[in-house]
């Protein structure tokens, strides 16, 4: 058979098993070996195997785990409500203070927990009810805690970074930089939008009443709420950008300082500690599943000879650089919308990566904007987890479509970030020449 044939009829039996509602894990690793089997013989299954296990002997992916467990026992610590409370005191009195401090906070969380569901459900039990309590409009309010939720995925530590890293073969810690200002860029934008709409439309994010606004002390008071978070984020990423460790280092410093921070605010507790192995080794799971399934399916695509069929189709097309890139970042923006994002970066990475160098794009840039695509897509209907997240702490009279309405002015945002990324890559790249020069 020739590679274009197998390269369709192999896709188009995955959308259809995707769309059956199978887990993904098993349907790119259940085709991987079916292919491998009538395609390649039956020797080709062991080497499916040893590929799996190469993948898995990477050193950095034991990162993976230690920031998950970092995540959800910080979300259990109290940090998140003694973030809210010193906004809540020092900007709850300026319009649309509450909406701008959720966005600080999910800002902070983000350079914490490496996720979105941390950020995005801690800020929904804590801020939502604040806001809608004070008169704030349900979609500006939904809107931002969505929005600022999904910042974990960009700014490091980024567990969707660590995978890309690892099946892209590039510099985790130079993705790490890159996404910390695009990170920072878009909470820019973010909190300038709400501003912007509370100063214009004021009935959509008033200020708190006078008599709940705090004196001077009590402000002062409430910045030691700022001191363990700001700790451990020079810990985790001050310790990689200095070169003291690695990223998986670096992720076990994170885990021991989370969990001296539950410590701090007495919240660690033997039931505490309990569900949050549990979780992580539910979450942990899921991932290497998805990464054993990916590795398979990647493996037999490459041995097809399918990989580079198509980076050199693409090579020769009588088109720019730039339209190729455009026409990228479109399919991302596209698959987003349907896939897991860690599955999208299993399946295209390996052919996208190498297709960027042989156009002349720097691979950790193009990382850091294959990011931003996927942070769209927890958006982005009708899969965007953050929705989902987000429909599960709403109250009950907040319908599906009144959380895709609150989300748009925020894509849109999002879709304007990759445009001056592109234009300006040197926003994403100024902070990776300088620590890694």
């Amino acid at each position: 058979m020739s590679v274009g044939f197998v390269s369709l009829l192999l896709f188009a039996l995955l959308i259809v098993l995707l769309i059956s509602g199978l887990p993904l894990a098993f349907i790119m690793g259940g085709l991987a070996t079916i292919f491998s089997y009538f395609l390649l013989g039956p020797r080709s299954l062991a080497a499916i195997a040893g590929n799996a296990y190469g993948v898995m002997e990477n050193f950095v992916i034991i990162a993976i785990p230690l920031f998950i467990f970092m995540g959800v026992i910080l979300q259990r610590s109290g940090i998140a409500e003694d973030a809210y409370e010193l906004m809540y005191k020092w900007l709850g009195g300026v319009r649309g203070g509450l909406a701008i401090g959720t966005v600080v906070v999910c800002t902070i969380f983000a350079a914490l927990t490496g996720t979105s569901a941390a950020a995005t459900i801690s800020m929904g039990v804590i801020a939502l009810p604040a806001m809608l309590k004070r008169g704030y409009n349900k979609h500006l309010a939904i809107g931002c805690i969505c929005a600022g939720g999904t910042l974990g995925v960009l700014i490091p530590p980024s567990v969707l970074m660590i995978i890309y890293g690892v099946f892209g073969s590039e510099s985790v810690g130079r993705l790490f930089a890159g996404g910390v200002v695009a990170g920072l860029v878009m909470s820019f934008l973010f909190m300038a939008y709400i501003a912007i709409k509370a100063f214009l439309q004021p009935q959509l994010a008033p200020a708190i009443p006078l008599e709940e606004k705090v004196s001077m002390r009590e402000k002062l008071v409430a910045l030691r709420g700022l001191i363990l978070p700001l700790l451990l984020v020079f810990g985790v990423l001050g310790s990689i950008f200095l070169g003291v460790a690695t990223p998986t280092e670096a992720a076990a410093i994170g885990s021991l300082g989370s969990v001296l921070c539950a410590a701090i605010n007495h919240k660690l507790t033997w039931s505490v500690i309990k569900e949050t192995c549990y979780q992580t080794l539910q979450l942990s799971g899921m991932v290497v599943w998805i990464i054993l399934g990916s590795a398979a399916f990647t493996s037999l695509y490459a041995s097809t000879g399918a990989i580079q069929l198509v980076q050199e189709s693409i090579a020769l097309l009588p088109l720019s650089p730039y339209l190729i890139l455009i026409g990228i970042m479109f399919l991302l923006f596209i698959l987003g919308m349907f896939l897991d994002p860690g599955a999208i970066i299993m399946l295209t990475v390996p052919i996208f990566v190498p297709l960027i160098k042989t156009l002349g794009f720097d691979p950790v840039w193009f990382g850091v904007l294959f990011i931003v695509n996927m942070q769209l897509g927890y958006l982005t209907p009708p899969f965007g987890f953050s929705l989902f997240y987000m429909k599960r702490i709403v109250p009950e009279d907040v319908t599906m479509g009144d959380i895709y309405k609150s989300v748009f002015p925020f894509v849109l945002i999002m879709i304007v970030c990759v445009i001056l990324f592109v234009i300006f890559p040197e926003i994403i790249m100024w902070l990776p020449n300088r620590l890694f020069e």
